[in-house]
């Protein structure tokens, strides 16, 4: 039974979750109009989105031997107010050579943020004993559908202004969450596992580090390149342009609502298998949509099928790390950038080299080969690997 100080934990996590999504999409969602503000072709735009996930590659990486030493709470801390004043700088910058290192630091500050929201969450999925970590999820989908609906409705307003009033909200609920998680010796788990370290085994893990980083290929197209997809290959006006983000995150939302349940009834194999299916289906949608509504109803599928796939990553890698000594955690999410890293060179190079639609069809590949991974998800292998 989850005592009153798990339950406010569990809230901060929430809260975390949700500026962490709120703050990502306040940038990513203005991708298009950056492009233009700037004059940017789509090489200089694929080189300069780049910059975000190789660098929080490394701050993940920092982050990690970081938060080993004084816990993700204080990390969090520091890094979630960081994220929200870059994005803020990101709407100031006058020029590419001072937006480079803005966008440096969001991706440093982001990457910290992310491996140290995943233990948190983690670290209250083990305390509570069931499967909470959909939940977490889904909290940051309606806050990144949230800032997507914001730039929907706010699309007169000046762009500086657009991209920094979020972030007001963003470093409020950072604020507040980061007195209320767990703190070092909380994320520790009471199991009497021995603490492998760096000799923790690659081989468990290895179908839950490709599903990710194949996901994250996927996420990576939809969330670089929608803006961009809508507005060239759809036509589509500004108001309707952040619609296909806003379908993307609601259908993830949708999900999410009942993945934990569904994942409990299910088993986690069937369900990130069923997802696999529908994002492939959701990427052929994108890759031959006629118009605007098809093309905003596959980007909503694409969303209904990558969903499943990074909560129950960090589940099991969790399971596969009972010690809690965020070793599992950390590999999987480092190919979190690696598919980012890759989504976004791969499908920025396809669109520079032919075109957007030929470029959507690299995660529609991609996405059919979760299908074949998901076996690795199931507890049982998974376990007796171990």
């Amino acid at each position: 039974m989850p005592s009153s100080r798990d339950r406010r934990a569990r809230m901060a996590t929430y809260v975390v979750y949700g500026v962490q999504g709120l703050s990502f999409a306040s940038l990513l969602i203005q991708v298009a109009n950056l492009q233009a503000e700037h004059g940017l072709d789509e090489g200089t735009l694929t080189l300069l989105l780049l910059i975000v996930p190789v660098f929080a590659g490394v701050g993940s990486v920092a982050a990690g031997a970081f938060a080993a030493r004084v816990g993700s709470k204080v990390l969090l801390r520091i890094a979630q107010p960081v994220v929200a004043a870059a994005v803020v700088l990101a709407g100031l910058a006058p020029s590419v050579p001072l937006l480079v290192p803005v966008l440096l630091l969001f991706g440093l500050a982001v990457g910290a943020v992310d491996a140290g929201m995943n233990m948190q969450g983690v670290a209250v999925e083990r305390r509570y004993g069931v499967q909470v970590l959909n939940g977490f999820h889904c909290v940051w989908s309606v806050l990144s559908m949230t800032g997507a609906l914001w730039a929907s409705a706010a699309a007169d307003l000046p762009l500086p202004l657009i991209m920094a009033l979020p972030m007001v909200v963003a470093v409020a609920g950072s604020l507040y969450a980061g007195r209320f998680l767990c703190t070092p010796e909380e994320e520790k788990a009471d199991t009497g596992a021995p603490v492998t370290g760096g000799g923790f085994p690659w081989r468990p893990i290895i179908p839950l580090c490709l599903a990710m980083g194949f996901l994250y290929v996927g996420d990576a197209a939809v969330s670089n390149f929608n803006t961009v997809f809508m507005k060239d290959v759809l036509e589509a006006g500004p108001r309707v342009i952040p619609l296909a983000y806003v379908a993307y995150q609601a259908t993830t939302l949708a999900v999410r609502l009942g993945g934990d349940l569904a994942v409990r009834r299910y088993g986690p194999a069937a369900i990130v298998r069923i997802g696999g299916v529908i994002a492939t289906i959701g990427f052929l949608g994108v890759v031959l949509a006629p118009n605007q509504p098809l093309g905003i109803v596959a980007f909503g599928l694409t969303g209904v099928g990558l969903s499943v796939v990074a909560p129950q990553s960090f589940s099991a890698a969790g399971r596969l790390d009972p010690a809690g000594t965020g070793v599992a955690i950390a590999r999987v999410n480092l190919f979190n950038y690696v598919g980012f890293i890759v989504g976004a060179a791969l499908v920025g190079g396809l669109a520079d080299a032919a075109d957007m639609r030929v470029a959507f069809a690299a995660p529609l590949v991609l996405a059919a080969a979760i299908i074949v991974l998901a076996r690795g998800f199931e507890p049982r292998r998974t376990e007796a690997a171990a």
